[in-house]
């Protein structure tokens, strides 16, 4: 029996600074495909040492863009990995053995996320980072959705966990932090234009609140000090902020 093909598909966006150390991880995958979206910086040229298969466009919509990808990957099964992510040794060795003798459908992949140097464990979510996610497919199992951030998916087929972790650098201090949440804000804002559901002052102000309890309590943030405390804040302040530009601000 021929072991299944596995394409790793990796998408950026002006990555130079992190890309290699990303695609250095990914010498396990039979191919990789990296998708250089508006790449205005050496990010080409990191991608042109590690693989030939590049694409090159530009990409306003998530979906699109990661389709672009998934469409050029030849493999049976396709892993997704973003520039600030790494594949360790031991994952490598997990997805090789998960994929075998699988069928169709896709593993959801545990996620250690750092800010800096600091492992966080606790109290990301409600839109505010991810502790597991959908990476590792097999073809035509995962579709992504129109929106700007935070696009739905679609799923199908078995559904699987594995159980090594992705690292995830998710930023590098409070002030990246900071500039993410502007910057996912503004994309949300455009989605809620897009929709025509901006929704109400008063419900993204109890959805402050809500969210912050949900990671800061539920989720343990408390456990992480004062990171915990910011992620809190940053997921309640998100739908708000995002409900705030999509009423205040012209596209």
């Amino acid at each position: 029996m021929t072991a299944p093909r596995l394409s790793a598909l990796v998408v950026a966006h002006n990555e130079e600074r992190q890309l290699a150390d990303c695609l250095e991880t990914l010498a396990f995958a039979d191919e990789i495909v990296v998708v250089l979206d508006r790449c205005t910086d050496g990010s080409r040229d990191v991608a042109a040492r590690f693989t030939e298969r590049t694409i090159e466009g530009a990409w306003e919509i998530e979906g699109p863009r990661r389709h672009a990808g998934i469409d050029a990957c030849g493999g049976d099964w396709i892993l997704e990995v973003d520039a600030d992510e790494r594949v360790t040794p031991a994952l490598a060795a997990e997805i090789r053995a998960a994929i075998t003798d699988a069928a169709p459908g896709h593993f959801l992949i545990p996620y250690d996320n750092y800010i800096g140097d600091r492992l966080v464990r606790y109290g990301w979510g409600a839109s505010w980072g991810v502790s597991a996610t959908a990476r590792l497919f097999s073809r035509g199992a995962k579709c992504w959705g129109g929106q700007r951030i935070h696009p739905r998916v679609e799923l199908t087929g078995e559904r699987r966990w594995l159980t090594t972790p992705m690292l995830h650098y998710v930023d590098r201090d409070i002030s990246d932090m900071i500039h993410r949440l502007d910057r996912y804000s503004t994309m949300r804002a455009r989605d809620l234009r897009d929709s025509g559901e901006v929704g109400t002052l008063a419900n993204n102000v109890r959805r402050l609140f809500s969210r912050f309890f949900k990671c800061y309590v539920r989720r343990k943030g408390y456990r992480e000090g004062g990171y915990g405390f910011l992620i809190a804040l940053f997921a309640g302040l998100y739908p708000l902020l995002s409900h705030l530009k999509a009423r205040l601000e012209d596209e």
